[in-house]
């Protein structure tokens, strides 16, 4: 049977589950399981510390899992990202206190306070610097104030929590991360099983990048329309009841819908239907 590592708390749990349960797969705890089977499809998924995923994986105890990408990168452990999930998304930066001209080239002989030594030492490394790393498991954003630390390396999501404490980003983020699906052995997306849930979850990660966009264009602008909403392929084309005129149907970017539909109506374009795609496979 397939072995799934799944996080059992915080930001990613909720929605690693959420896109599991869409793919078709039985992950829905009702309190606190550490494991749940679905003999149907042949996986069995285990519910840890989003921390410990990548040690388990690692080891060979499990098969994939899903975790952060700054997580997997402060284990160590040499695993193989196998998808980006979309969801989850952050940036691992130093901070210190507004107004400081302190950035992170001058970090030497600094103490930065951390949850992820691991991240800031390979930082560190990369720059030529030695610093004291202060490793804290929360609440790392006071430990300024509290004169323990100069400056500190943290996730940051919004950066409210940071300017909330007087803190400020400086410098580019070290890592960009993301929830991502990983694995030890690549080969395991050989097995039929992983192949299956590999897929699907692609299906479904992929159809939130995207959007159906549907309208009925004189053929005379059927040209200029498809250069417009050209497709995966190309776009779906029908001839409406309406002589001179057609439908198309297009896959399109999410993110670049509304110049889309402002595009669209100037070459005029009518009846423009947006809808949402809930899983694909392209």
């Amino acid at each position: 049977m397939l072995k799934i590592a799944l996080p059992n708390k915080g930001s990613l749990s909720e929605e690693a589950a959420r896109l599991i349960l869409e793919a078709g797969y039985h992950c829905r705890r009702r309190s606190r399981e550490l494991m749940m089977s679905d003999t149907e499809h042949g996986v069995e998924f285990i519910f840890l510390r989003p921390r410990d995923i990548a040690v388990y994986i690692h080891k060979g105890i499990l098969d994939m899992g899903v975790t952060g990408r700054d997580l997997v990168l402060d284990s160590g452990a040499d695993l193989e990202e196998l998808l980006p999930l979309g969801f989850g998304r952050s940036r691992f930066c130093y901070a210190v206190p507004e107004g400081s001209p302190l950035v992170p080239d001058h970090l030497e002989n600094k103490r930065i306070a951390t949850a992820y030594p691991r991240l800031v030492q390979m930082d560190l490394d990369r720059r030529g610097l030695r610093a004291e790393i202060i490793q804290l498991d929360g609440a790392v954003e006071i430990s300024i104030r509290l004169g323990v630390a100069d400056a500190i390396a943290d996730v940051v999501q919004s950066g409210l929590t940071l300017k909330a404490a007087g803190l400020t980003v400086v410098g580019d983020p070290i890592v960009q991360s993301e929830a991502v699906l990983v694995a030890h052995d690549p080969k395991v997306a050989q097995k039929e099983a992983a192949y299956l849930f590999i897929e699907r979850i692609r299906g479904i990660v992929v159809a939130r990048e995207y959007v159906m966009i549907e309208y009925d264009i004189p053929e005379s602008m059927l040209t200029e329309a498809c250069r417009i909403t050209p497709g995966i392929e190309s776009p779906t084309v029908s001839p409406l009841s309406k002589k001179g005129w057609v439908a198309v149907k297009s896959m399109s970017r999410r993110r670049d819908v509304n110049p889309i539909m402002d595009d669209l109506v100037k070459i005029g374009a009518r009846g423009i239907i947006v809808t949402d795609i809930r899983t694909c496979r392209l």
